[in-house]
């Protein structure tokens, strides 16, 4: 049996920018991704706090150090700048695994510096 579980978190980010004429998907800092386990590309869960969107896209890699978190194309619809979200990256793990697995949580203060992690960084 496999499970789905939470394997990477990034909590109180605060969207930068919405940009509507683009493809589509969260742009964010690539500092931040590799922190927070979630690699370029990956699937993603975004919930915005101040409105209780859910946005299923996927992680764009934005200019490292920039502290970014953009909403692009249809998925600006879903946010404002300022606005506090949390990104969510899950993986399949087998259900052994899946009992020890400790996800990794980044913590971001309100100019989208880490504050806190918790977890294990498992990319390298």
């Amino acid at each position: 049996m496999q499970k789905i579980m939470l394997t990477g978190k990034i909590h109180l980010a605060r969207i930068t920018a919405c940009e509507l004429d683009y493809e589509g998907s969260l742009e964010i800092d690539p500092l931040i991704l590799k922190e927070a386990n979630i690699l370029p590309y990956e699937k993603i869960l975004v919930v915005n706090r101040n409105n209780g969107e859910r946005l299923e896209t996927y992680a764009i890699p934005g200019k490292s150090g920039s502290k970014v978190f953009c909403l692009n194309g249809p998925a600006a619809h879903k946010g404002n700048v300022g606005d506090v979200i949390t990104i969510m990256a899950f993986s399949l793990l087998d259900a052994e695994e899946a009992k020890t697995f400790d996800p990794v949580v980044v913590v971001l203060d309100a100019q989208n510096h880490i504050v806190e992690k918790k977890g294990r960084k498992i990319i390298e």
